[in-house]
């Protein structure tokens, strides 16, 4: 495709050892499709990637790192064997489409049910129920009050994520993602509404944040730090209240990871008003470009225009879009024509099978 200079979203990238063609991103979205017991990639989950492959980047849906870290039904994991081999399959597809693909690393923590966990109770960094409807085989149950993680596990959790990233190369990504965003088991721990411990864990921002750094550093030893992309959410309040000091929080963390040589760090923006909340953080790419050094990716709500917009302000070096990339796999293409955006369905967003997953047509 060439490139038209009036769109920057068409321009090339040098990331890490990665040379992207174009700065449009498919965000990492749950579609709920590997239907069997074991979580294991299906074979139109490789036909679905390889549609998208002409994204700069694609990035999966969250897959669990241990069974411990299931939320949601038919979701892929990435800590068995057969899972591995299934995935190869997605990755093999996309790379001969000349794609490249990130698996985004996943622990739901709290946000489960003993019904998605053998009777097990959901883990978390302290006992506070979430408060949200979790679905489950029996249909939506209210959650419960996870148990807290005893320090040890908590350690075993940060080598799990390791095993993770080594099984994504085994499987043949070029590179994963943390997913530390989204009220999920990362982020429980950052925030003091969810995290109580009196454990190094727990307290101030410093222990709080140290099972994301120990994550992130047992990941890029184990595949590089320049294959290692971490997502935050600091304007997030689905799934977890704010902390007290979002602001100092998220300071701190992104701090910590700029200039530190990963593959990039990817910032959500505010998806509900949190304008009445103190010491949240409204504007998160505009706040976070001047901190951050190294590649910045955002999302939430762009479009063609917009998403060239903050590419060309110099804000984000790359946009990740999510229901776009539903309904349009040959999304790239379409902005570089300007063709029309075809909607999405929703009600095909979570049902497994191929409808609303690999039936949406290419533009003509």
């Amino acid at each position: 495709m060439s490139h038209d200079a009036t769109q920057p979203l068409l321009t090339p990238l040098s990331m890490g050892p990665l040379t992207l063609p174009n700065r449009v991103v498919m965000a990492p979205m749950t579609r709920n499709r590997a239907e069997n017991k074991d979580l294991i990639p299906v074979e139109i989950m490789a036909t679905y990637y390889a549609q998208r492959a002409s994204a700069g980047l694609l990035i999966t849906e969250g897959s669990q790192v241990s069974p411990q870290g299931v939320g949601y039904m038919n979701t892929p994991g990435i800590h068995s064997e057969s899972q591995v081999e299934g995935w190869k399959k997605v990755t093999g597809a996309v790379h001969a489409r000349g794609g490249r693909i990130f698996l985004q690393l996943w622990h739901v923590g709290r946000i489960s049910h003993p019904d998605l966990l053998g009777g097990a109770l959901p883990v978390a960094p302290s006992a506070i129920d979430p408060g949200v409807d979790v679905y489950t085989p029996q249909g939506p149950k209210k959650s419960v009050a996870p148990r807290a993680l005893e320090t040890k596990e908590v350690e075993e959790i940060v080598v799990q994520f390791r095993k993770g990233a080594e099984n994504a190369r085994r499987a043949g990504f070029d590179g994963v993602e943390i997913h530390g965003a989204n009220g999920y088991l990362i982020e429980q721990f950052l925030r003091d509404a969810t995290n109580l411990r009196t454990d190094r864990y727990g307290g101030g921002i410093e222990n709080r944040s140290r099972i994301l750094f120990e994550i992130v550093d047992a990941v890029a030893s184990a595949i590089g730090r320049d294959r290692t992309g971490v997502r935050l959410s600091p304007a997030n309040i689905w799934n977890i209240p704010a902390d007290s000091n979002t602001k100092a929080l998220y300071d701190h963390v992104i701090d910590r990871l700029s200039g530190s040589g990963l593959a990039y760090l990817h910032l959500r923006e505010k998806a509900a008003d949190v304008s009445s909340i103190p010491h949240m953080v409204e504007n998160v790419t505009a706040t976070y470009r001047p901190r951050y050094k190294g590649v910045l990716m955002t999302n939430t709500g762009f479009d063609r225009e917009t998403g060239n917009r903050v590419i060309e302000s110099g804000l984000a070096d790359l946009v990740a879009y999510g229901v776009p990339f539903i309904s349009n796999p040959d999304l790239v293409e379409r902005f570089a024509k300007k063709a029309p955006i075809a909607p999405a369905d929703s009600s095909t967003f979570y049902m497994g099978g191929e409808r609303g997953y690999i039936d949406y047509p290419t533009h003509a």
